[in-house]
């Protein structure tokens, strides 16, 4: 199993083989990680607990892919960010590819 933060996109996506993330990872990149794995809860519960810019995001999206305009559009727009017209696939990418950004 690897145990530092994954590069790339498709490192990552390596990862969803294993049975839960890595644990030194960061809580963002667990938090997507539990998303890709289709565990919307578990996403969730750790995106409640980061008081951050992507925390927001993480939990924007998330409410999102729920349905939930109106919750995802207070988190959005906690971080002066607008609703997503890009496919939640597409978000979800995108989510990775900047936490992984940062710990570049």
């Amino acid at each position: 199993m690897m145990s530092v933060v994954p590069k790339t996109l498709e490192e990552f996506k390596k990862s969803l083989d294993s049975d839960l993330p890595v644990n030194s990872w960061p809580l963002a990149l667990k938090a997507m990680w539990w998303d890709f794995k289709n565990n919307w809860e578990k996403s969730h519960d750790i995106a409640q607990e980061l008081n951050t810019e992507m925390g927001s995001w993480i939990h924007g999206y998330l409410h999102r892919k729920e349905g939930d305009r109106f919750n995802a559009n207070y988190w959005y727009g906690r971080i002066g960010k607008p609703y997503p017209s890009e496919s939640l696939q597409e978000e979800q990418d995108r989510l990775v590819k900047t936490i992984l950004g940062d710990y570049a």
